[in-house]
C-alpha cells in the first residue's frame, strides 16, 4: 500500500502520514474516520485485523495501512522497530502520532496480585511507553506525539486504583518526553472524561457528575487531537477534557 510513495507523492497534494497505535476500537476508531478525511493513516491493534471492513471504507478516503503490536507478547519491541523501519523504507513520513492503547479494568482492593498489576500496568504504562521509544525517532521534525490518559491522574478511580496509577505515572512522562525529543517533536497528553463509557456503566451519574452535564462525545477529543497538532508552540501539557469532573 505504500509502494511508490515517494512518487505518489509528487503526483498529489501531500497529505500527514499519522500513526495510531489503538485505532482499531472505539475512540481510536474514531479517530481514524476523523482524520481518514485529510490524512494517511497507519492503525495498530493488539489483535489480527481480519474481519474489519470498515477500514475498506477508509481505503476509499485515502491510504492506510494496518498493523499487529500486541502488548501482550514480548516480541512486540522489536516488532513495532521492524514495521516502523519498514514505513521508512517505503517512504512515509510520520508527521504525527497518537497512542490510544489501553485497558480500563476494575481491580477492587483486597483483589490485587502480582499477575493483576502487572497485567493492568504492562498495557497501560509499559506498552505506551515503548511505543512512544519506537516512535520518537521516526517522527519527523515538527511532529506531535500525543498520549490519551484520563481524569484519574486528578481523581483516581477506587474500583480501578491500578489503572489510575498507571495513567498518573503515565502523565508524569508527558513533561519529561516533551523534554527529551524537544525541539524536534512536542510531546501532549488528553486526560479525557466520560466519553463512550464502558458498558454496564451508568451514564446518568456520570453525566451529573460534570459542570456541563453531558457526556463527552469522541468528536470532542478529535477536536483536541487536530488542535494540539495545530499548536506548534504547545508541548509538555496535558489538556482535560472532562466536562468539569474534577471541579465537582
Amino acid at each position: 500500500m505504500w509502494k511508490n510513495a515517494r512518487m505518489d507523492r509528487m503526483t498529489r497534494n501531500e497529505r500527514p502520514c499519522w500513526v495510531l497505535v489503538g485505532g482499531r476500537r472505539r475512540l481510536g476508531r474514531a479517530l481514524a474516520e476523523d482524520l481518514a478525511r485529510d490524512h494517511d493513516l497507519v492503525l495498530t491493534s493488539s489483535r489480527p485485523w481480519e474481519g474489519e471492513d470498515w477500514t475498506m471504507d477508509l481505503a476509499k478516503k485515502t491510504r492506510i495501512r494496518t498493523l499487529h503490536w500486541d502488548a501482550e507478547r514480548p516480541e512486540v519491541a522489536s516488532r513495532m522497530m521492524a514495521d516502523l523501519a519498514a514505513l521508512d523504507t517505503a517512504g512515509a513520513v510520520i508527521s504525527g502520532a497518537v497512542i490510544v492503547a489501553g485497558t480500563f479494568p476494575e481491580a477492587h482492593f483486597g483483589t490485587w496480585t502480582p499477575e493483576v498489576l502487572e497485567a493492568t500496568w504492562r498495557v497501560n504504562l509499559a506498552f505506551p511507553l515503548l511505543c512512544a521509544q519506537a516512535l520518537a525517532p521516526r517522527l519527523a521534525e515538527g511532529a506531535c506525539l500525543q498520549l490519551l490518559l484520563d481524569t484519574s491522574i486528578h481523581q483516581p478511580w477506587l474500583k480501578r486504583l491500578p489503572y489510575s496509577a498507571a495513567k498518573g505515572g503515565l502523565a508524569s512522562v508527558v513533561p519529561g518526553l516533551a523534554q527529551l525529543l524537544a525541539p524536534r517533536v512536542r510531546v501532549v497528553g488528553h486526560a479525557l472524561g466520560a466519553v463512550l463509557p464502558a458498558e454496564g456503566s451508568d451514564e446518568a451519574l456520570l453525566t451529573e457528575r460534570t459542570l456541563l452535564k453531558r457526556l463527552g462525545d469522541p468528536a470532542d477529543l478529535c477536536r483536541a487531537v487536530r488542535y494540539v497538532a495545530d499548536s506548534p508552540f504547545l508541548t509538555g501539557e496535558i489538556l482535560t477534557l472532562d466536562g468539569g469532573r474534577r471541579w465537582i
